[in-house]
């Protein structure tokens, strides 16, 4: 059976996340319906990983298999066509047998906009974090942020969804986190993995060393003892998107 894989963008503002939910609008229900309606057949969309309620995408991927070969061109339009004007399919290849959106990715980029206090834009506020505090140093963030560099036990940095599971791996390597400054502080995580809400525990946390509200060893306290009450709170999920998936 030929496979392909669709990458899609979306704003997660109106849904529950990625995965199907029985009763809320999900990502993935959205385009399965969709998908469904153009190939005349039932199809099952597999996606490289879940976004949370509210997180957005840039590039999310996913593959189905399909009876016959499809027309590429014709099928994104048809798709595009149906989809809500908050989920674009941006493109479809074929791909091997053996190929798996989520087991042959080899990691993810994820990106947080923050906007500081005086800074914040009318147009971007849907999508970037507007801290309220007058005072924060971000060179303080920077140095809790060097700490994340490399492989860690993130344990300490994960929500309690899946914590308690005996087959839990938490073990993961942060590659780059880049941060950028301008109208906006952007964050730029990339690992060969992430934990259920990392990248947003992860901000909260930082955004804590930056007002002061931790030291910037903080970060490397909660590495060492895993403990997530040394951490911070999530940042909101509207500042958060899936940059791209890597293969």
């Amino acid at each position: 059976m030929p496979k392909y894989v669709l990458t899609f963008q979306y704003d997660g503002t109106n849904y529950v996340g990625w995965q199907v939910q029985p009763k809320d609008a999900s990502v993935q229900k959205t385009c399965q319906e969709v998908l469904e309606t153009v190939l005349r057949q039932k199809a099952d969309l597999t996606g490289a990983g879940r976004t949370d309620s509210g997180v957005h995408a840039l590039a999310q991927t996913a593959h189905i298999e399909v009876d016959t070969p499809l027309d590429l061109y014709r099928f994104k339009s048809s798709m595009n066509g149906l989809l809500p004007d908050d989920v674009r399919l941006l493109s479809v290849e074929e791909k091997p047998e053996d190929f798996h959106a989520r087991y042959s990715a080899k990691g993810k980029i994820y990106r947080y906009h923050i906007a500081l206090k005086g800074k914040e834009s009318l147009f971007k506020r849907k999508y970037q974090w507007v801290l309220p505090y007058r005072e924060f140093d971000v060179e303080k963030l920077k140095q809790g942020a060097k700490r994340l560099l490399g492989e860690h036990d993130f344990k300490g940095f994960a929500s309690e969804n899946h914590r308690g599971a005996a087959s839990y791996d938490s073990i993961r390597t942060m590659k780059r986190l880049d941060i950028e400054e301008g109208e906006e502080l952007i964050l730029t995580f990339e690992a060969d993995g992430f934990l259920y809400k990392m990248v947003r525990n992860l901000v909260g946390t930082l955004v804590d060393v930056g007002r002061g509200y931790f030291p910037p060893e903080r970060i490397a306290e909660v590495l060492e003892t895993g403990d997530r009450k040394l951490a911070g709170q999530a940042a909101p999920a509207h500042g958060l998107f899936l940059v791209k998936v890597l293969y």
